[in-house]
């Protein structure tokens, strides 16, 4: 046979007090119906001792509350990247005596609907739905039935659920600030995006809005990017062979990445031709990947606030829960900061080299030329794209 199941009568009977008191107490009601804190942890103490636990479920039905979060994900439950997005949501909740229960969908609508259904028919008091990058998502029918949050994503279309992404238009602010303070003026190229605002991966929300902060920097310092390439995939491969297609016609001074992986390619191709990092060319970069602190040398890159976006996911989601309880307002776009994490790729300007030395230019062109890193004139190379 089984053990017996510890009751509220069983822990009331061993420290002396009423049923009621003891269950007032593991309420969490104590304090405000003046019961001594000496027989709250003694009534604490005791369940604790004999093995008593709450019977959740019928709490919930009698009061309306499980005490859990669903946590409904693509794939981020099992990406090393986005892990800290879980352990932030997951701290957050316990902090306010919350349990996180986690479901992942692969991507599939139909699996998404069904966890959403699955979570309300177990009465969590509400879903924080995520994505493992920031993108636009199709929102599960039903998952405005109850408090919901959208994490790391945006609705394709209209919905009332509140969403918590990174400040992706201040990061690219950032990244483009980390050149312009170090005296980059000249030699500024793109590598995963641009020039155009639609010219991103499909879906990227963060590539638009990293193009957006970028441009609103380099415009005001009077930076003119040399050359932006979209990338389909932002993956090593990609930052490799779009680096070497920079360096077929130009010696640039800096690149500016749209992601640490692209990075980890064009230090490659960066190499093959002997240029190094940061002394003839400067690298900044996004996400703090990894991949970022194993660069040599250390990447600078603005990070993903990966553990601050699961944290304000939980506190939108509370937040909105109390606006259902009083009126429903409109949905609101919650920007978490991203900081730079600085590394050693970026390398300041010394004051001679912004002056423009026509004779000095024309040598290192024909050094250019002589080394492999131009192919033909410069009549024959494409115009440089705009920014």
């Amino acid at each position: 046979m089984g053990r017996r199941r510890i009751t509220l009568a069983d822990v009331a009977k061993a420290t002396g007090v009423s049923t009621t008191t003891v269950s007032l107490v593991l309420a969490g009601r104590g304090a405000e119906l003046r019961i001594s804190d000496e027989v709250q942890q003694r009534v604490r103490s005791t369940a604790q001792e004999l093995g008593y636990r709450r019977n959740t479920l019928s709490v919930g039905l009698r009061t309306g509350h499980t005490q859990t979060i669903g946590f409904v994900s693509d794939t981020v439950a099992s990406s090393l990247l986005a892990g800290n997005m879980i352990k932030g949501a997951m701290e957050a909740a316990h902090r306010r005596g919350f349990m996180l229960f986690c479901g992942e969908s692969g991507g599939d609508p139909d699996v998404e609907r069904a966890l959403v259904e699955a979570m309300h028919d177990r009465r969590v008091d509400g879903i924080i739905f995520a994505a493992m990058y920031t993108r636009k998502v199709a929102v599960p029918e039903g998952l405005d039935h109850g408090p919901a949050v959208l994490l790391n994503a945006l609705p394709a279309a209209y919905s009332p659920v509140p969403a918590v992404l990174p400040d992706e238009v201040e990061a690219g602010r950032a990244a483009a600030r980390v050149l312009v303070e170090a005296g980059h003026r000249e030699g500024v190229h793109l590598v995963g995006a641009g020039p155009g605002l639609d010219d991103v991966p499909p879906n990227s929300i963060a590539a638009r809005e990293r193009l957006i902060g970028m441009r609103q920097v380099f415009e005001g310092a009077g930076v003119s990017v040399v050359s932006a390439h979209q990338c389909p995939k932002w993956m090593p491969e990609n930052g490799y062979e779009t680096t070497r297609r920079i360096l077929r016609h130009h010696r640039p001074k800096a690149l500016v990445c749209l992601n640490d992986r692209l990075a980890f390619g064009a230090y490659q191709a960066l190499a093959e031709v002997g240029l190094s990092v940061p002394d003839d060319v400067s690298v900044v970069s996004f996400d703090d990947h990894p991949i970022a602190s194993w660069m040599r040398p250390r990447l600078t890159t603005v990070a993903l606030p990966h553990h601050e976006l699961g944290v304000r996911a939980v506190e939108v989601l509370f937040a909105a829960a109390e606006r259902r309880r009083r009126a429903r307002g409109a949905p609101a776009v919650h920007r978490v900061p991203m900081s730079v994490k600085p590394g050693e790729s970026v390398k300041p300007v010394s004051a001679p080299s912004r002056r423009l030395d026509l004779p000095a230019v024309v040598h290192a062109h024909k050094t250019k030329r002589q080394s492999g890193l131009v192919q033909g004139t410069e009549r024959r190379n494409p115009a440089p794209e705009s920014f």
